[in-house]
């Protein structure tokens, strides 16, 4: 058995003293990410590179100490939440971008480089990182890797499996090797496509090959005001129908405006029912009929108004409220959880009022803010922690909202991945034998059971035997054994 004190040292003689995280006060910031699921690890360490990572890997796994990788800390899944405690191995000093290669639109970056930075550098050469989740000023590459994230612009360019070509990574084992490359495309197992999505389970990403795409010559963005969702949800399909695939089309419903009017004044109608905020790019001559079109379409299934941005600053007005709504929720309820289910686009009106009904049962309120050019769902329930049984309510709530998703055709996750708090849910989509083999890919990279554990796939008891030994360990002081 092996000290916390002992753990700490052997970190530090790896990667440094001041890049070991330990006492108890500031392991709080990673105890958690952005659910509502907490747990403490016994310590947080930051490589600088793939040797220092691979030496963290290798020592935990000599010790049998559980590993969590954390980007940003900004998952919606519980992804890199600490469920068996062990070390927390940040990415954080990992940051740099490598390389820009205009003439192959690519990138070599390191995983904790935040998504926008990207974008920002690359804006240099007229081309962007097509991926932007919400939280893209926040979230790093290497997270949105783990995840395979998405984002508003998703819908017509794909999401990260789309953009990366190659990565560098740690196994679960401490092997350090590539997985792809810098060409799309590579002949054999796409072991690239296996990693990406795997939710920090067979290893840790130490350099990212972006694919770069160029800047679109023209923008045209549309807010199409509705008086209800049904209205709205409708004309998705009927937009998609008529021929176009918007560049992004977002949806947000009144609580969701409500919010986003009172924290960040963006000029939303905190009176309407619901938006539709639409994006179309490309040459000037086919986006200019497009969004006559798509307009028409618009005012045809009953919006009463669709505004147009007429400069780039009312441009980045409309997209800073949509960005910033969840966030601005806080104006409403001190606490909310996110859902992240997928639907056909032809079932969006059916169960958005499931989701309006379930969370009426439950006596909770529900904004609604979503991709719905991808029947891309994110229901965010409303509630306050501090309320006995709060969070017992809005738990169940959201598993029937998951569970009405899955019975429309659709799925557990678009973009927030399934992480810790909705790997229980997989069965519904998965058979026994399609989980085995699942699990069989984890033992090829290393994972015996201590990498990320308790993320993605169904967990076995090994998830809740931490639990009764945490009242001992906090009774035989600092330097109890883990």
């Amino acid at each position: 058995m092996t000290t916390r004190r002992e753990l700490v040292a052997r970190l530090a003689a790896i990667c440094g003293a001041p890049n070991v995280v330990w006492r108890r006060e500031d392991l709080l910031v990673y105890e958690y990410d952005g659910t509502i699921e907490r747990k403490q690890p016994y310590a947080v360490v930051f490589p600088a590179d793939a040797s220092e990572t691979a030496a963290v890997v290798r020592l935990c796994n000599e010790l049998g100490m559980p590993v969590t990788p954390r980007g940003a800390g900004t998952g919606l899944s519980g992804g890199s939440v600490p469920t068996r405690r062990g070390v927390v191995i940040g990415t954080s000093r990992m940051r740099r971008i490598l390389e820009i290669d205009p003439a192959n639109r690519i990138a070599v970056v390191e995983p904790g480089l935040p998504n926008i930075q990207l974008s920002e550098a690359a804006a240099a050469h007229g081309l962007f990182y097509a991926p932007d989740p919400s939280s893209q000023k926040a979230c790093t590459i290497g997270g949105n890797v783990a995840e395979n994230a998405g984002g508003p612009h998703c819908l017509a360019l794909g999401v990260t499996q789309n953009h990366v070509l190659g990565l560098e990574v740690v196994t679960a084992g401490g092997d350090i090797t590539w997985l792809g490359g810098r060409v799309p495309d590579a002949f054999g197992y796409d072991l690239r496509g296996a990693f990406i999505g795997s939710e920090g389970t067979l290893g840790i990403v130490t350099k990212v090959v972006c694919r770069l795409v160029p800047l679109p010559a023209s923008v045209v963005t549309l807010l199409a005001i509705f008086d209800t969702v049904q209205e709205a949800s409708a004309t998705v399909s009927a937009i998609i129908a008529a021929g176009m695939i918007p560049a992004a089309m977002e949806m947000m419903d009144r609580l969701t405006l409500q919010a986003a009017e009172a924290g960040l004044r963006c000029g939303y109608p905190a009176d309407a029912g619901a938006v539709l905020l639409l994006e179309l790019d490309g040459l000037p001559e086919v986006v200019g009929p497009q969004a006559a079109s798509a307009r028409a379409e618009c005012l045809e299934r009953g919006a009463t108004e669709v505004r147009e941005a007429r400069s780039a600053g009312e441009r980045e007005l409309l997209w800073k409220g949509r960005k910033g709504a969840i966030g601005a929720l806080g104006w409403i309820a001190p606490n909310y959880y996110i859902l992240d289910g997928v639907v056909p686009r032809s079932k969006l009106v059916d169960v958005m009022a499931s989701v309006s009904a379930i969370s009426d049962a439950h006596g909770l309120q529900c904004a609604n803010v979503f991709h719905a050019g991808d029947g891309n769902l994110h229901p965010l329930i409303l509630f306050d922690e501090r309320v006995p049984g709060a969070k017992d309510r809005v738990l169940a709530a959201g598993a029937e909202i998951m569970r009405a998703c899955v019975e429309a055709g659709g799925s557990l996750s678009g973009e927030h991945g399934i992480g810790y708090e909705k790997q229980r849910f997989m069965p519904w989509l998965y058979s026994e034998t399609d989980l085995e083999h699942m699990g069989r890919i984890r033992a090829v990279f290393g994972n015996e059971g201590d990498f990320n554990p308790c993320k993605l796939l169904p967990a076995g008891t090994g998830c809740g035997e931490m639990a009764h030994q945490e009242q001992a360990l906090r009774a035989a002081g600092p330097d109890a054994y883990v």
